[in-house]
């Protein structure tokens, strides 16, 4: 057997993790098993298992290819203007992201971990929702309150309330949304409400 170049198994990786994104979205991660996502992908077991270690492994890889950290949203923004306002900023990164999340992919996998994703093994949704939450508001939260030091944000709100309050405003927003995603426009409604309560928070 030939060797796999590196770039010929970077393509098997990929097409592997669009393959489990599929039978994961139609079955729900705990009733597939590897087998099923190879058999769907035309490879043995064995080939999955030489990517990945376990079924827990190809899903943290799925969600990693969705994840968009707050900081690295800030910093695109900022690479386009540094000299705009920690606010305008945040308002800037929230509708990149909103606009990401449009995507046909990041719907579907979002909507895995959110609806389609039990216990099972070694897969814990919660925690990985906790965790991608805590590193958004940590990271959100360093940015209002650079709002606070320049006098942007509101006396009678603190950076604290104002990361909640953003976070809760877009969790509740992407719930609604993947329980129907063609009741609304992901990015027509949140850039509405996103623009609204930044001035809701700004002095």
């Amino acid at each position: 057997m030939v060797k796999k170049t590196k770039a010929e198994a970077a393509a098997t990786r990929e097409a592997l993790l669009d393959d489990a994104e599929e039978v994961f979205f139609e079955k729900g991660v705990a009733r597939t098993s590897l087998e099923q996502i190879a058999r769907h992908a035309g490879l043995t077991r064995g080939a999955v298992y030489w990517h990945f270690k376990n079924k827990g492994d190809l899903f943290m890889a799925l969600v990693e290819r969705v994840r968009m950290p707050f900081q690295s949203l800030m910093e695109e923004v900022n690479n386009t203007d540094p000299t705009i306002s920690p606010l305008e900023a945040i308002r800037l990164a929230c509708h990149a992201g909103l606009n990401r999340l449009e995507q046909p992919s990041h719907q579907r996998i979002l909507s895995i971990l959110l609806h389609r994703c039990e216990f099972f093994s070694d897969i814990n949704p919660i925690e990985m929702q906790d965790e991608i939450s805590e590193e958004c508001f940590d990271e959100m939260l360093l940015v209002f309150q650079l709002a606070q030091q320049q006098h942007l944000l509101r006396d009678d709100i603190t950076p604290e309330v104002a990361t909640r309050l953003m976070q809760s405003t877009l969790g509740g927003l992407f719930h609604d949304w993947l329980r129907n995603p063609d009741a609304f426009s992901l990015r027509a409604r949140g850039a509405e409400l996103i623009d609204a309560l930044i001035k809701m928070l700004q002095r």
